[in-house]
């Protein structure tokens, strides 16, 4: 039984990592969050100590380290723009990481965490579970079986609404977040990199507060992608079936099924990662460069190969 902290328990995301730590048979002593809506403890850890103030958290996890009690592994759900110090918090404590994606928002400190990696001996390891899903693993073995020169054509488009409170938190600050190619893509780029290879060409078409839109050449594959928090942009199949999240794959012109099969995969992903077999830093470089340059891209408008929903009408930023 592995020694487990989490940092972020109140988060959206914090569930799947309780579930996970209970299901592979491990034990959560200590969780923080500035937020203290965190009830679902409850149902997996009711014992763990919980705190609101990081120092008394910190103080804590160096108590049962005295104690001759370790904290074997950090498990980190907090925003976007504090993953980089929490790891580095939890390398330095003498622990092992479990964090949620971007691991970062800058690739350059993605490479000075895989130097803290080797001063401390510890490793980080990257939630990336879209690598597991079944669909994805039957993709790619059909991608891998192909001839070496075959270049896929592939069309990607992701819609999850959101109301205005989106901007008002975090996740509306691309400081903080790394704005919508980083917040609700990030785990979609590193797919398509385990999918197609290398990155040979990343141009944005589009990029505003609630959408963004791009081109991005692989190896094995040229990709169209649309991601987007506005429901304005729902398509009329998803707006017939009341439905407020749109997600669709196409391989060629073929739908790819990808609607269900993600119930388990943060419990298979610790299962990987307690058996030496998680996803580094270097696996999860690619997404966070990809991301990082479409963040500060210029966009280029509707020229070359865009996806069609950049023609949308683009509405006003509710704030402003």
């Amino acid at each position: 039984m592995q020694n487990f902290a989490l940092i972020g328990a109140s988060g959206y995301i914090a569930p799947r990592h309780l579930k996970a730590i209970k299901e592979t048979g491990n034990t959560l002593l200590a969780a923080y969050d500035p937020f203290d809506s965190v009830g679902i403890m409850d149902s997996y850890f009711p014992d763990a100590d919980f705190f609101v103030e990081f120092e008394r958290f910190d103080r804590q996890v160096d108590k049962l380290r005295r104690r001759n009690t370790p904290i074997n592994y950090v498990s980190i759900c907090s925003p976007n723009y504090l993953h980089d110090s929490h790891i580095r918090y939890g390398l330095k404590n003498g622990a092992d990481v479990i964090c949620e994606k971007p691991l970062v928002l800058n690739p350059k400190n993605a490479e000075a965490l895989m130097e803290l990696e080797r001063e401390t001996g510890k490793r980080v390891n990257n939630i990336l579970q879209l690598r597991l899903h079944d669909s994805i693993l039957k993709l790619k073995e059909k991608i891998d079986a192909a001839p070496a020169d075959k270049i896929y054509d592939f069309d990607l488009t992701y819609i999850t609404s959101r109301g205005n409170w989106y901007y008002t938190s975090w996740k509306g600050d691309v400081t903080k977040s790394g704005g919508i190619a980083t917040n609700i893509g990030i785990h979609f780029f590193d797919m398509l990199c385990f999918l197609f290879g290398d990155v040979k060409q990343n141009v944005v078409h589009l990029h505003t507060h609630d959408r963004a839109a791009g081109f991005i050449e692989l190896s094995k594959a040229r990709v169209r992608w649309f991601l987007s928090i506005n429901a304005d942009t729902l398509p009329e199949t998803a707006l017939k079936k009341n439905m407020r999240t749109y997600r669709s794959m196409t391989l060629e012109g073929e739908e790819i099924e990808f609607s269900e099969g993600f119930t388990d995969l943060h419990t298979s992903s610790y299962q990987q990662i307690l058996n030496g077999h998680g996803y580094t830093v270097k696996d999860a470089l690619p997404s966070i460069e990809i991301a990082h340059h479409i963040r500060n891209a210029s966009p280029i408008g509707l020229k070359g190969e865009y996806h069609p929903l950049c023609k949308l009408p683009v509405s006003k930023h509710p704030f402003y």
